[in-house]
């Protein structure tokens, strides 16, 4: 059985903006203040795992223990099964060392060509307490690619992609329309179900 939740405060262990935004408005119905690892300056552990599940477990067990505070971390990307799986958990390096996921995107529709344009978003979610132990959850949501990439709203992939049975990009959609149906809302649901009721 998972660990319950029963703390006021925990850490985002993560300095990208985006999914900071994504996860604080998904905490937002709890009782649980969030900080960003970037706003208390912790570093940026180096993503060494060979998974989404044991890259999010690294980045959240060192924010737990460099904050003394419980942290919640994400590790996710886009995986395009006609890449051979790519980027994958090398979503992000796709965007180089300045994050520009223009580059990133351009670079999937150069390698992908004609080829199956099917994808997925994946999210696992990790939340790690200072003393130790640990709970993960993963969700995934299907669709297929655009090009050229549409909307501002998102970030990363999310203007190429198109979820199944939609017709607007992750980067035209209304965030709370997003966060009903993404990758990182469906982990958190599972996350919160587990971790969060009944606090």
């Amino acid at each position: 059985m998972a660990r319950r939740f029963d703390r006021d405060r925990l850490v985002i262990a993560s300095h990208n903006e985006g999914k900071v935004e994504e996860i604080a408005a998904l905490l937002a119905r709890f009782t649980v203040g969030a900080v960003s690892a970037g706003a208390l300056g912790l570093p940026e552990p180096e993503e060494t795992g060979d998974s989404f599940e044991a890259n999010a477990v690294l980045k959240a067990t060192a924010a737990a223990s460099a904050s003394g505070l419980p942290a919640l971390a994400d590790d996710s990307g886009l995986v395009v099964p006609a890449l051979g799986g790519a980027p994958g958990i090398y979503s992000a390096r796709w965007a180089g060392p300045a994050k520009d996921f223009r580059l990133a995107m351009a670079r999937v529709q150069r390698e992908l060509q004609d080829r199956d344009r099917s994808a997925f978003f994946v999210a696992v979610l990790t939340l790690a307490w200072p003393a130790g132990g640990i709970e993960w959850f993963r969700g995934e949501v299907a669709g297929h690619l655009v090009w050229p990439p549409r909307g501002e709203l998102g970030f990363g992939y999310d203007p190429m992609f198109v979820p199944e049975g939609g017709a607007q990009t992750f980067g035209e959609m209304d965030p709370a329309e997003k966060h009903q149906i993404s990758h990182r809302a469906r982990a958190f649901a599972k996350l919160a179900e587990a971790c969060f009721v009944d606090r």
